[in-house]
Parts: C-alpha cells; structure tokens; sequence
C-alpha cells in the first residue's frame, strides 16, 4: 500500500473528470478516512500532501489527534451521539452529520467557536441510513438559525451501495437541487456552498454532479482493519 501514489492517482482521476465536466479541480477536497487504518499510515496521508483527515467514531478522532494534532483539519463523519459532542468538539472544524436539532443544541453549548456543519440528508430514504429527509431539510436550515455556533457550510449524504450508477447519480443531483434551495434562503447561518458526497466506488458520478469533498477510505489508505 502505497498512499503516496493513491493519492497522486486520485488527484489525476479528479483532475481528469473536472476536465470533461467544466469543474476547476482545485474545488475538490479530498477527505481520507482513516476509520480503518493506523496511526502510521495517517501520517503517511499527511506526507502524501492530503491536509483532510475523517473520523468516524470519537475514540479513533482522538487517538490519532494526539499524535497528529494541527497537522491535519479534521472532520467528524460519522453518526453523531449527543453525549460523544464534549469529546470531539475542540479538534475538528468539519461535521458531517448534523441530523437534529438536539444535536445541534449541544454543538452550540459545547463550541467555543462556530463549526462548520454539513447536514446529513438521506436522499435515498433508506432505513440503514442516518439523516434528515430532504423534504425537511429547508424548516431544520431556518430552525438553526437560533444557534450561532453552527455554521451549515453544506449538505451531506451517502449514495446507495450498488451497481446501479444511474441510481447513484439521482441522489448526487438531488442533493445539489437541495442545496440550491438552502442558498436560495440567503442566510448568513447557513451558505452551503459544500456538498460532502462520493467515496471510493462513487467518487467520479459525485463530481461531476457538484461535489467539493469527498469521502476516501480504501482506495486512498486502505483498510488494515478488516472492516468494509
């Protein structure tokens, strides 16, 4: 596993893809998710030149925090429990998964400074899948409004696990359609100029349907875990 050359191939993937579809590269961030790797190849990430980490559970965030600190900007993107806020809330800038008002209400308590927050949308409607529907997704926007501290810098959400590319590519354009109407709003609160979607098997639909991170985990750094 060579996360260097990963990460060179993924840039020229993106690069490429930007190309025919008329994006400025520069635009993409990509997230390495080091839920199933170590320490050591996290910072084999950071060497490679990628400046985004994602956690998806408090315990691994602050585990690699410790060695890794203000070497990389971090991003909580996984299911967010109200009670875990307290242990994460001082180490990352990005949350991927603001889903309700109560967890909102604890970021705002918990943060010492706004936090940039995508709002999970569960575009597909599938059971499995944390988030909010998108037809609440314009009353949960103005609700936030109440708490400073957040920030909806944009919108999340996680494709179907299939085949099915032109499956996968209606939620990517869903997602964009409900950005739209957020920015529509004019809220300073919430500009959500970001859309978090596409991992390692969707990553080149979700650009080409607007993404600006996206989420890589086996295909960057690998899996040393065993998990999926």
């Amino acid at each position: 596993m060579n996360v260097q050359d990963n990460y060179l191939t993924i840039r020229e993937n993106i690069e490429s893809i930007c190309n025919r579809s008329g994006r400025n590269p520069a635009e993409i961030k990509v997230i390495a998710v080091t839920k199933y790797v170590s320490i050591e190849r996290a910072k084999e990430a950071i060497a490679a030149g990628v400046t985004h980490l994602g956690e998806n559970r408090d315990e691994g965030l602050n585990a690699k925090y410790q060695e890794l600190d203000d070497a990389a900007i971090w991003h909580f993107i996984g299911t967010l429990q109200t009670r875990k806020v307290k242990n994460i809330i001082d180490k990352v800038e990005f949350i991927h998964s603001l889903d309700r008002l109560s967890l909102a209400k604890e970021i705002d308590k918990r943060a010492t400074k706004p936090i940039k927050c995508f709002i999970q949308v569960n575009v597909s409607g599938e059971e499995s899948k944390h988030g909010c529907s998108p037809e609440n997704i314009i009353d949960f926007v103005k609700d936030l409004k109440s708490y400073p501290n957040i920030q909806v810098v944009g919108l999340m959400t996680m494709a179907p696990f299939t085949d099915d590319q032109q499956l996968i590519r209606t939620c990517f354009k869903k997602l964009k359609t409900i950005q739209q109407e957020v920015q529509a709003l004019g809220l300073s609160s919430a500009p959500c100029h970001e859309l978090s979607m596409g991992m390692s098997n969707d990553y080149e639909i979700a650009i080409e349907e607007g993404a600006t991170f996206i989420r890589i985990g086996t295909s960057l750094v690998g899996n040393e875990n065993g998990g999926v």
